[in-house]
């Protein structure tokens, strides 16, 4: 700048004036539009990492209710072993016992087969339980795994706006927006549990 009222613009200032104008026109709308959407995706995004935790936390609890039906149901099964050994035992005593003693054997073989029919259909109904609460679980991480994409396609969405922010290149915005889609396809199908 020189004195006596003339002034000499430098590259710089008239880059800078240049700039400032955009930014009130076209460049302005494409800034509040991009801010706007991005704070839209970012909380969809945090409402889809909300149920992603959500989902998993669920498939730890029902693998563990799965475990749970598991250990139950082997336990039975150990039962029902046990009742096998004594009805072997009593058949055994039975097929060597004197005649005037077979019936009270007899009566404990059929008691135990009895037993042993109730604790088949126990542990059985367990293991059922247990192949119920994996598919459950197995079910929910599939719907985690959904969400975590969804999520991440959001704040992939979020970069591609910093970056047309910044560069204020038009197709980075449709690109947000594309990408932006996208998520919240991914999203709509962890909703639907697909």
């Amino acid at each position: 700048m020189s004195g006596g009222g003339f002034h000499v613009h430098g590259p710089h200032d008239h880059e800078l004036e240049h700039a400032s104008h955009s930014g009130h026109e076209d460049g302005g709308k494409m800034i509040n539009q991009i801010a706007m959407v991005t704070a839209i995706i970012a909380t969809v995004g945090a409402l889809f990492a909300y149920m992603g935790g959500a989902t998993q936390a669920n498939a730890g609890l029902f693998k563990n209710n799965a475990a749970i039906k598991k250990t139950e149901a082997s336990n039975q099964w150990n039962y029902y072993q046990s009742k096998s050994t004594k009805q072997s035992l009593a058949e055994l005593a039975r097929d060597l016992s004197p005649d005037d003693k077979k019936a009270t054997y007899q009566a404990k073989v059929e008691r135990y087969e009895k037993e042993k029919a109730e604790i088949k259909l126990a542990a059985e109904k367990l293991e059922a339980d247990a192949t119920a609460w994996d598919k459950q679980s197995d079910d929910q991480i599939h719907q985690h795994h959904r969400w975590a994409q969804a999520t991440t396609v959001l704040q992939v969405a979020i970069a591609l706006a910093a970056i047309a922010l910044l560069t204020r290149k038009k197709w980075l915005e449709y690109g947000m927006f594309a990408v932006a889609a996208a998520g919240l396809v991914v999203g709509t199908l962890a909703l639907m549990h697909i």
